[in-house]
């Protein structure tokens, strides 16, 4: 005769209900159902998926992520009380492997007996460790189980691959201040499982504190609620009033999300050193306070402190790391609280101080180290008191505290790295007093390369020698900084969604073009060049790309001729989101043409980018001349007659300037959002075949030819003479580049006479 089993009796529903009561208020007011649940409106809102899903009971695995007490294991709960399939739960800091078995099998089981589904829901789940993870990842992948995991930690790093990327993540935010004043207003007055039954009176600035230090928290907030009715007696008339004072004494230190090895701890971190390097000193100070009031290490803080001021002050101030290591170290004798001032003063230091990471040469010789061949130690910085004799070695060096400034130009890089420069100083600061010698040193420095060849080897190099032209491509100035500059600046003012389609129309080496594809990983990007060249270096840049993401190149010596592409999608069809034009409104002449057929191609709305220099606005060799060069009457004749030059109407390349462009696009129906001048300035070496351009009297478009009527004959003469001795120079030139935004205007909006210009 089997064993009977005996149902509950009265006194274990007795022993459960007392437990029900005995609960934290933060447990009674739990809400049960969807309707009860207050806040996260962006995911379990009408209509939203996550509400469609539980009260159809289809749900798929999911992964709730959040900050404590915003509802996660609450919407747990729900689903357990909506599904009809069975629930069981494991707290990942109690379960193990043999927990998540045992529910795999129950689970098997009522699929077999039943048919029933089973939800596991994992409280915690990011303190699973990869093997448990492991053991439940086969049994969420059949379908034995469906997996709902509950985390504050980021689950993509904390929850292995598999398991996120066969689950729906939903985050959830902190609650508003009216939220939890609805979850407030709801404890004292439910009957059953609130305070409905008894008399509280709450003072609105009290409930204020409270929601304030409660910092989204439902669970905070309704603990500190709890404790001031509990602990407050009544007053004469039984009422239990709660105001400031009883508020501030309940919950007297705010809830912060941080933890010492989650996002929190590393997000804020960062955003501390960040506001360091970009010079905030309140942000700093503010992220700083946030740590240390969350119990974070601070000799971990001055760690990172101690980085920071080699990694992005260094040279520009070296005071620096000298001011945290002494702020560290008086940290270390007094500790906290007092501490904080130290701390507080490193931070304070290092926000106000210059920037600069030229330390960060040190890496780019570190990868030279590592992939290049090894340079032999030239013969004369070898050691010579043991081989001076025999090899030579120390033969040659010039000792520089015997030479004037203590410095004397030699050779100290291996041969095959003669030219290389790896440090850079900046213009901040300290490192600002020596960046001109720095420069200086290393011109002297290339010629005592070439004087170190010898006679016979000097014959050998030419200007176009691979050492010397390494050299030369390396001081000309950061050319390509410019250029990622001017990118990056118009792509902050053309937005450019992942959806869609760009047209480069002057793609040339691709300086645009493959900062679009880079954005538009599910559009499409087209990109205009004039000749094959250009075509095979934009094939060759990444030629293992997926096809499908590769740039469609449309070869064109008039891309209006173009009527299609190779997917067969016509050109004049208003396909594209974003029109792209760099450095293709040369003239004035043609700067309305060319917008116009732009304007074309875009659909209603559509947008366009323009990074085009000003010819006005660029380098003129008045002011690039040395002032010993010419006498002063005549500098000032030729300023005047370069000013003459750039507003001669009958020199369209030249006679234009911003406002005639932004003219030219309000006529056209484009609405600028914002527009910037960037100026640039690059090391340029005149060479003779610039000289020879620009005093050739026989080409009518020479420079020299143009000023030559404001000029006389003598001072032809003296600018000629002037402008010869440039010849071999490095010099700083400069230009301006105009960086428009702005968008095709179809509903007839009122043009803006002073669109807004942001500062950089």
């Amino acid at each position: 005769m089997g064993k009977k089993t005996r149902g509950p009796s009265l006194l274990d529903w007795a022993a459960e209900e007392q437990l029900k009561k005995e609960a934290p208020l933060a447990a009674r007011m739990r809400p049960r159902t969807l309707d009860e649940f207050v806040g996260q409106e962006h995911i379990i809102g009408p209509g939203r998926l996550l509400r469609r899903a539980i009260q159809a009971d289809q749900l798929s695995s999911l992964i709730f992520y959040g900050p404590p007490g915003t509802g996660k294991t609450t919407l747990a709960y729900i689903i357990a009380n909506t599904t009809k399939a069975h629930f069981i739960t494991l707290n990942a800091v109690l379960a193990g492997v043999q927990d998540i078995r045992r529910a795999v099998e129950e689970a098997q089981e009522r699929r077999r007996l039943s048919g029933q589904r089973t939800i596991l829901f994992v409280d915690e789940v990011h303190r699973f460790n990869k093997a448990q993870q492991d053991a439940l990842l086969p049994w969420v992948e059949n379908g034995t189980v469906i997996f709902i995991g509950a985390t504050t930690h980021n689950p993509y790093f904390e929850v292995i691959k598999p398991l996120v990327s066969r689950s729906r993540i939903f985050q959830l935010k902190p609650l508003t201040p009216e939220d939890l004043r609805t979850i407030a207003r709801r404890a004292l007055t439910d009957p059953e499982r609130g305070y409905g039954r008894w008399r509280v009176r709450i003072d609105p600035d009290a409930l204020d504190h409270l929601v304030n230090v409660a910092n989204g928290d439902a669970r905070a907030l309704l603990n500190a609620l709890e404790l001031a009715v509990e602990t407050t007696p009544p007053d004469e008339e039984g009422v239990i009033h709660i105001d400031m004072t009883v508020a501030e004494e309940s919950i007297q230190r705010r809830a912060v999300l941080y933890d010492k090895e989650g996002d929190a701890h590393f997000d804020t971190i960062s955003a501390f050193i960040k506001s360091l390097r970009g010079s905030d000193p309140d942000a700093a100070l503010y992220w700083l306070a946030k740590m240390i009031y969350a119990g974070e290490d601070p000799h971990y803080i001055f760690r990172r402190m101690l980085i920071l001021a080699s990694e992005d002050i260094g040279l520009a101030d070296p005071q620096a790391i000298a001011v945290v290591s002494a702020c560290a170290e008086a940290f270390d004798r007094v500790g906290l609280p007092e501490g904080q001032f130290h701390l507080a003063q490193a931070a304070l230091y290092l926000a106000i101080a210059p920037k600069s990471n030229s330390v960060m040469a040190y890496f780019d010789a570190l990868r030279t180290v590592e992939n290049e061949r090894e340079g032999e130690v030239p013969t004369h910085l070898k050691d010579a008191s043991r081989d001076r004799e025999g090899f030579g070695h120390g033969q040659g060096y010039l000792y520089p505290h015997a030479y004037r400034e203590h410095w004397v130009p030699q050779q100290y890089l291996p041969d095959h790295l003669q030219g290389r420069i790896f440090y850079r100083p900046s213009d901040q600061g300290y490192e600002a007093r020596f960046r001109e010698a720095v420069e200086r040193r290393r011109e002297a420095q290339l010629a005592a390369m070439w004087e170190s060849a010898g006679a016979a080897e000097i014959l050998t190099y030419t200007p176009e020698d691979q050492v010397t032209e390494r050299w030369l491509q390396r001081a000309m100035g950061q050319v390509s900084e410019h250029l990622a500059r001017q990118r990056d600046r118009l792509f902050t003012l053309v937005p450019v969604a992942r959806h869609a389609l760009v047209l480069d129309l002057c793609a040339g080496t691709g300086l645009l073009t493959w900062e679009a594809v880079r954005r538009t990983p599910e559009g499409g990007v087209w990109a205009v060049v004039t000749d094959g060249r250009e075509a095979d270096a934009l094939r060759s840049v990444y030629p293992g790309l997926d096809p499908l993401r590769q740039p469609r190149i449309v070869l064109s010596s008039r891309w209006t001729e173009a009527n299609d592409v190779a997917t067969g999608i016509p050109f004049g069809s208003g396909l594209f989101d974003v029109v792209l034009l760099r450095e293709a409104l040369t003239r004035l002449s043609v700067q309305q043409t060319l917008i116009s057929e732009a304007r074309r191609v875009l659909r209603p709305g559509g947008w366009l980018g323009i990074l085009q220099s000003v010819p006005r606005r660029g380098q003129r060799l008045s002011t690039l001349l040395p002032s010993e060069a010419l006498p002063a009457e005549v500098r000032q004749r030729l300023a005047q007659a370069e000013d003459a030059l750039w507003t001669d109407a009958c020199l369209p390349g030249l006679a234009w300037d911003v406002e005639d462009l932004l003219r030219v696009l309000r006529e056209l129906g484009f609405v600028v959002t914002a527009w910037d001048t960037l100026t640039v300035e690059t090391e340029v070496r005149i060479r003779q075949e610039h000289i020879r351009r620009w005093l050739d009297l026989s080409r009518e478009e020479s420079y020299l030819a143009r000023i030559a009527p404001f000029l006389s004959a003598e001072e032809q003469t003296q600018v000629r003479t002037a402008v010869e001795q440039l010849a071999g120079q490095w010099v700083r030139w400069r230009r301006e580049v105009m960086v428009i935004g702005c968008r095709w205007d179809t509903s007839g909006g009122r043009w803006e006479s002073n669109p807004p210009r942001p500062s950089l």
